[in-house]
């Protein structure tokens, strides 16, 4: 039963008090550290995707949960396969473009970056280069970039971001925040789903948030994903090389992408053409989700379920070596912030769990491939332990906070369910405040595992720490100054070989973290009903 969410604030407000808050066992901080500094270490190679060290991360997890006393959750085991798809591009592939009897030849890297979702080792064709503006079809916001337009055996030039909030419409597309049809992920799909010959999206960093050598450096390892149809082709133009096809073809860059900002935009072909020979190394891979239970006290509740969940992969091994910590050489990316944290935290939360179950059922969830493009969670989404029409939250941890205990708690994207007004009470039971609300610029809601649930319906969010949102944006209770600058500073370490484990780390703000996400959850799981999606909320008209 979700309760509407007038009703639900009502019957918190009765419930939760200092006494139900307590209910929710201590997380131990030795525990907690003595999983990160292990999972962290050289000896699990950075728990990549298709390798060794994910491998063993998965043996690992499953020991653990059974040490632990967690149930599986997948009937005797604690294992869900996902089967996932790795894609390398071979030497040899090109993508040429022509148009006024000129050829164009991007560098590889420097001007495009490309690779296929089709799964044929082999593809050769032509296309010609059809501009889509944003790439967005959205009936709740009224607004359809390819109208009536046939794009079959067409390659789709877009932009990424949402159409931009105008003096007239200050609130489409949520203002100045990203939503999901922003994304790149969304815009490959739609592609897909249209029929087209491929997709290339324009880059800027403004638009998409991060640097060229972001997709640059992502096409250029091995590529995942689940099973299903894809592009014959897709990946990124720099801003350069996108201007230099658009004038060839005739037309102005940003004349088009002023013209995309309108309702009225119609796709437009840019007499280009596309030459296509691809050459991509295929393999299947299994990889695994682990997750176990603590069943529910409620002879009836105990059907319902609050999951945790925080991935376990990382980038693994590479195969060239970096500059690393000190200078050094390494080609192992360890991701101990990224995620060894998170790992680690849920195992420490798990440990007390047992001992004290709630009313409903608590699932501890680690997926696969989050890197990958929470490739994990959308296969548990799809297969679920517990059926997500009786889920009643997924509260997902990523990346923790490293530099200390905090005076507030980030819950970004809590407040577009009743989980805000919960998160509210049990931040206020621990002496703690929500941290004020940072609009979503950089689209964050939907790139960690939580989302998968959201989409699916099931009210969900990241439970947020200043790593996560990089900005410092939250307040220390010791040494302000210095702890921000120390987030700050993990920019630099992002998804690079120099996310290790440091032994001098203050984890009591990682522990504080664990905490208010345990106590949250038991707040959802002892609750008279589930949390229920706020009126208006795009993911709360949602099919399961």
């Amino acid at each position: 039963m979700r309760l509407s969410p007038l009703a639900l604030a009502v019957s918190l407000s009765l419930t939760l008090s200092g006494a139900a808050l307590a209910q929710a066992p201590v997380v131990s901080e030795p525990v907690l550290r003595a999983h990160l500094s292990l999972l962290a270490d050289d000896l699990f190679e950075g728990r990549g995707t298709g390798q060794r060290g994910g491998d063993l991360t998965v043996r690992y997890l499953e020991t653990q949960a059974a040490l632990i006393g967690l149930k599986p959750a997948f009937g005797n085991s604690y294992r869900q396969k996902v089967e996932i798809e790795g894609t390398r591009l071979l030497p040899g592939s090109s993508v040429v473009f022509e148009a006024g009897g000129k050829r164009i030849e991007p560098v590889l890297g420097k001007d495009i970056v490309f690779g296929t979702s089709s799964g044929r080792t082999s593809l050769a064709f032509e296309a010609p280069l059809l501009f889509v503006g944003y790439g967005v079809s959205a009936p709740d916001e009224k607004w359809d970039d390819y109208k009536d337009v046939d794009v079959k055996g067409k390659i789709l030039v877009m932009m990424v971001n949402d159409p931009q909030p105008t003096s007239e419409e200050p609130d489409r597309f949520a203002g100045k925040a990203y939503t999901w049809y922003g994304r790149w992920l969304y815009k490959f799909e739609e592609a897909v789903r249209k029929g087209a010959a491929g997709a290339l999206l324009i880059h800027t960093t403004p638009s998409s948030s991060y640097p060229w050598s972001v997709p640059a450096n992502g096409f250029s390892h091995e590529r995942f994903r689940l099973a299903g149809p894809g592009n014959p082709v897709e990946g990124w133009l720099h801003e350069d090389m996108a201007r230099t096809l658009f004038a060839a073809g005739g037309f102005d860059l940003d004349a088009l992408r002023e013209r995309a900002e309108r309702r009225d935009f119609r796709p437009v072909e840019l007499k280009v053409n596309a030459r296509v020979d691809l050459k991509s190394g295929i393999r299947q891979v299994e990889q695994y989700n682990v997750a176990g239970v603590v069943p529910g006290s409620d002879p009836k509740l105990k059907e319902q379920a609050v999951v945790y969940s925080s991935h376990w992969d990382h980038l693994g091994m590479d195969d060239e070596a970096r500059a690393g910590a000190a200078g050094r050489k390494d080609r192992i990316y360890n991701g101990a912030i990224d995620n060894a944290s998170g790992t680690a935290a849920l195992l420490a939360m798990a440990a007390e769990a047992v001992k004290k179950p709630a009313r409903r059922t608590q699932v501890f969830l680690w997926p696969a491939a989050e890197e990958a493009g929470l490739l994990g969670s959308a296969a548990y989404v799809k297969n679920p332990a517990v059926p997500l029409a009786k889920t009643a939250a997924d509260l997902n941890l990523d990346s923790l906070n490293f530099a200390g205990r905090t005076r507030d708690i980030g819950v970004p994207g809590a407040e577009r369910s009743t989980l805000y007004d919960t998160a509210a009470v049990v931040a206020k039971g621990m002496g703690l405040k929500l941290a004020p609300a940072i609009p979503d610029l950089s689209g964050s809601y939907f790139r960690a595992d939580h989302f998968n649930f959201a989409k699916a319906g099931v009210p969900a969010f990241n439970v947020g720490s200043a790593v996560f949102s990089g900005d410092g944006h939250f307040e220390f209770a010791h040494d302000h100054a210095a702890s921000s600058a120390k987030l700050v500073g993990f920019k630099k370490d992002y998804h690079q070989v120099s996310d290790e484990y440091r032994a001098d780390w203050d984890l009591s703000g990682m522990v504080q973290q664990a905490q208010f996400t345990l106590n949250l959850g038991y707040a959802v799981a002892n609750a008279p009903g589930m949390p229920a999606w706020k009126n208006g909320d795009p993911f709360g008209s949602v099919k399961r």
